[in-house]
């Protein structure tokens, strides 16, 4: 342990803290307290959506990852997070802005009535509270080795944190959050990438995967079957997450959210490219990893024993930021989806007290996170089954449902129970939870696509021979 960075986490929190109090005075409605007034502009959109997607994942999984199997690691996180703002840009933006919708569960309710909304509303949650839990887990694992705390304290303090200044200050606490974060993540993975750069090379990185047998360590279609299914599950999940929603709605135009979007695909990019390479350059320099067991992030390693305090501190916070920075992004967002979608849904007049309940909602998301963290300690496992669920239980109709024109609401239902019946099973498999002998993800996913698309093609033919279908 080295106290000095004891030190400088409890400080990050401080300043995390100042700036959630600094806005929690104004919050007056349910548009300030989740979508800043509106009045995004495209380079806060970019900062916002780089920083909440270059979680944990992106940094500690996507160099151990790039360490161990080479630079097909790409395909983990970093195409899919680029693919997906890609995709909302071309596709969904200006649609989804000019939509009279707050959640995605509101536009379920217009094409496929209220029943598939609840259902739809059940899938988000869960999967904005995995999507959080994942970032905890990190911080746990991250912490528990580089600080010498618990597993518990380390995400209880991290937790306790990001639940006050989201829960006080809203979607602008984390927007200026992210700012700030953005600014350490970039700072930060540069360091490291330049530190690695100056001690390693490619060659000297090719002659000792050769030696360790690696067969194609820079081949970025080696092992592509599980790698490239996790692209997809993750690029399906994201694309209909809240996340991106609640952002593209907070924009002051569909132009500045176009705009936001297609910076943020260029901003990640850099990122992703940055944190592989530093896995690859990483393996001449760490021999003693080679083929081992070590749960220790590698990141750890190099900012924990081979950098001076200044380089060292500055990859610790830029670690910090990133898992902190996904963590608010999605408590805020997963209380939005919780308070819109289940507690106005059961309780009418909660909308009368739309600042109290968005708070409420926000210590139910995170109090839930925290509780699945302790249980899943493994990052990618997940963040990966959250991604499951959602991907196969609400792409197909999440997708259709923007550029559909009347009520299908069997199509809706068929597929949410068919999609989504398929990837809980398959998720309570995974979890070791039930036997059943499914496929578990990332094989699970062409399944669970299957059934959410025979679900919605049945649906479809069955509302289109109903003479009183909802126009």
């Amino acid at each position: 342990m080295r106290p000095e960075f004891l030190i400088l986490f409890v400080a990050y929190l401080a300043l995390l803290l100042a700036v959630g109090l600094t806005f929690s005075r104004r919050m007056k409605s349910a548009e300030d307290f989740f979508f800043a007034g509106r009045r995004l502009s495209s380079g806060l959109i970019c900062v916002s959506l780089t920083a909440s997607w270059f979680g944990a994942t992106s940094i500690l999984v996507s160099v151990d990852e790039a360490f161990a199997g080479g630079v097909n690691a790409i395909w983990i996180v970093g195409v899919p997070a680029v693919a997906t703002v890609l995709l909302l840009a071309a596709l969904f933006a200006s649609r989804l802005h000019r939509l009279p919708v707050l959640t995605w569960s509101d536009l379920v309710e217009l094409r496929y009535g209220r029943t598939v909304r609840h259902l739809a509303s059940g899938l988000l949650v869960w999967y904005m509270a995995m999507l959080a839990a994942s970032q905890m887990s990190a911080l746990g694992l991250f912490l528990k080795d580089f600080l010498g705390v618990s597993y518990a304290g380390a995400i209880g303090a991290g937790a306790a944190v990001v639940l006050i200044y989201t829960a006080l200050g809203g979607l602008r606490s984390v927007i200026w959050t992210d700012v700030l974060q953005f600014l350490l993540l970039s700072a930060g993975v540069l360091a490291l990438f330049f530190h690695i750069r100056g001690a390693s090379s490619w060659t000297s990185a090719a002659v000792r995967a050769a030696a360790a047998g690696k067969n194609g360590y820079f081949n970025l279609f080696h092992d592509f079957g599980g790698k490239g299914l996790m692209a997809l599950s993750f690029t399906m999940a994201w694309t209909i997450s809240p996340i991106a929603l609640q952002r593209i709605r907070a924009a002051r135009s569909a132009a500045a959210a176009r705009r936001g979007l297609g910076a943020t695909a260029a901003a990640l990019g850099g990122f992703y490219l940055l944190v592989v390479a530093t896995g690859v350059l990483s393996l001449p320099l760490f021999p003693e990893r080679i083929g081992g067991t070590s749960v220790r992030p590698l990141v750890a390693d190099i900012a924990g024993g081979r950098t001076g305090f200044v380089l060292g501190g500055l990859v610790f916070v830029a670690i910090l930021a990133a898992i902190l920075s996904t963590m608010d992004t999605a408590v805020n967002a997963g209380a939005l989806v919780l308070n819109r979608d289940v507690i106005e849904q059961i309780h009418p007049r909660a909308k009368r007290r739309p600042v109290f309940w968005g708070r409420t909602a926000t210590v139910l998301i995170a109090a839930f996170a925290f509780l699945v963290a302790l249980k899943l300690r493994n990052i990618l496992k997940t963040i990966g089954l959250s991604s499951e669920i959602l991907a196969e239980g609400f792409f197909i109709p999440g997708a259709a449902m923007m550029f559909l024109k009347a009520k299908y609401p069997a199509a809706g239902l068929f597929s949410v129970c068919g999609g989504g019946g398929f990837a809980v099973l398959s998720f309570l498999e995974s979890s070791g939870i039930v036997s059943l002998g499914l496929p578990a993800w990332p094989y699970s996913v062409p399944w669970g696509l299957a059934a959410g698309a025979a679900g919605f093609a049945a649906g479809f033919w069955v509302d289109r021979r109903r003479p009183d279908r909802l126009a």
